[in-house]
């Protein structure tokens, strides 16, 4: 598996990083350990997670994927030392009122308690990746199109929160800070504040990316680019949907073992199940199809070997998609059928926005 290092930090990261929301609801244990020690087996020594898994948040796992995470360091000892280990600290409420009582304002004491008690759930003393999980303020976000300016409200400033992650960094307990589901503005307006007041620079920044949702090619990328932030971009198969088993009767038409559209009422109103979402879905499927890939064929490969994705977030809830996950890895896709991606594109941009 290549390797990379996370912006301008000291992180080298596999291209392929292991994301753990399921682990907690729809995985066990036992399997989780199984994914994760398969995982590490082939070179994927990059883990994320964060405070609110398991997803779908409920209150009764908040915590549990990091806790499971805890059990297999300790189930494996030395293991720790070989993974770069990244989790998440939650932004502002959003209807989860077991976190922080439902605080609508991220404060520099939320982030310094938030951390620590994710260093107890995963039995380690240091985060090498922590990242701000959502912004403090208003932002369009999680489906949301546009900026409304009668949203905002006084929240704790981005330099505030830098502060309290710079604590973190100088007593050893985080070696390096990331963003998520950020906007081209906010990653410059925190690493303006990092550079003004040599506060920790952002090495990367955690948002989504897959053929129904290329937002970052709407301006994200050349920030990125530009600034040295690499981009860990999540769910390249769109909760499923990119991969095929949607496409014949939809989410509502399939048995609720399939997958989260499936089995989660509560996931089928978000981005990734709208109805121009699926159809989106079912246009790049039947492309990979005539080209003789899967839809996860493609659907990985785009993002796999994308120039704009530093490390690409697989999400699986057995050995064998994890397997049918890595075999994408060597795949590249060839100029013609970029150019067909593109073309629909153009004509149904981007539906899970």
């Amino acid at each position: 598996m290549d390797t990379l290092t996370l912006g301008h930090g000291p992180l080298q990261v596999s291209r392929i990083c292991l994301g753990t929301m399921t682990f907690g609801e729809q995985v066990d244990e036992p399997t989780a350990f199984a994914i994760l020690d398969h995982a590490l087996a082939h070179g994927i020594h990059f883990i994320d997670t964060a405070e609110m898994y398991a997803v779908p948040a409920r209150r009764e796992t908040f915590g549990a994927t990091e806790t499971m995470l805890g059990r297999w360091f300790a189930a494996r000892p030395g293991v720790r030392q070989r993974v770069v280990l990244a989790t998440k600290v939650a932004g502002p409420s959003r209807g989860m009122d077991w976190i922080r009582d439902g605080s609508d304002d991220l404060k520099p004491e939320h982030i310094v308690q938030a951390c620590e008690a994710s260093l107890k759930r995963l039995q380690t003393e240091v985060i090498d990746l922590y990242q701000i999980h959502w912004p403090n303020r208003n932002v369009p976000s999680f489906g949301s199109l546009y900026l409304d300016p009668a949203k905002d409200r006084a929240t704790t400033s981005m330099h505030a929160q830098l502060e309290a992650l710079a604590t973190l960094v100088r007593a050893g307990k985080v070696r390096c800070v990331g963003l998520s589901n950020e906007s081209p503005w906010g990653v410059m307006e925190f690493l303006r504040l990092a550079d003004a007041h040599g506060l920790p620079r952002v090495v990367s920044v955690q948002n989504p990316y897959a053929l129904v949702n290329r937002s970052v090619d709407n301006g994200l990328d050349e920030v990125l680019l530009r600034t040295g932030v690499s981009l860990l971009g999540y769910s390249p198969l769109a909760f499923g949907s990119l991969t095929g088993k949607y496409d014949s009767t939809g989410y509502d038409g399939q048995p609720p073992g399939l997958g989260r559209l499936a089995r989660f009422e509560t996931m089928r109103r978000q981005r990734w199940a709208r109805p121009e979402t699926l159809a989106a879905a079912r246009r790049y499927n039947a492309l990979a199809r005539e080209h003789g890939l899967t839809p996860t064929q493609m659907a990985l490969a785009f993002c796999y070997r994308n120039w704009r994705v530093a490390s690409t977030i697989i999400g699986v809830t057995s050995v064998a998609q994890l397997e049918e996950n890595l075999a994408a890895w060597h795949l590249s896709l060839p100029a013609e059928l970029l150019t067909k991606i593109d073309r629909i594109r153009w004509e149904l941009r981007d539906p899970a926005q």
